[in-house]
């Protein structure tokens, strides 16, 4: 079964081909995901990988974890499951009442 790990500390100019490079040096990667902001499309300094087995991804965190790498020591460990967030509704500056009044 296939393992997810969180991958931080990136340098701003790591591409996902070199990080999904990196992690195949330990074992086989089923995918490489670099996070990229949505409006300029810049990294934002983390990703995710998610390695075939949880023997390779436990290799890939004992042997990667504080490694350097584009001149930054990275960050790799199991990553959390994501957490349900509310739905994008009511951001705005309304109550659930609608507009303040002055």
């Amino acid at each position: 079964m296939a393992k997810r790990l969180f991958v931080g500390s990136l340098s701003y100019d790591v591409t996902q081909p070199q990080l999904e490079e990196l992690f195949a040096s330990v074992g086989t990667v089923e995918s490489a995901n670099l996070i990229t902001d949505k409006f300029s499309g810049n990294s934002k300094g983390f990703g995710f990988v998610e390695m075939s087995s949880d023997e390779e991804a436990n290799k890939a965190i004992n042997e990667l974890n504080g490694k350097e790498l584009a001149g930054r020591n990275i960050v790799v460990n199991e990553a959390r499951p994501r957490e349900e967030r509310p739905s994008g509704f009511n951001r705005g500056g309304f109550s659930d009442r609608g507009p303040r009044r002055r």
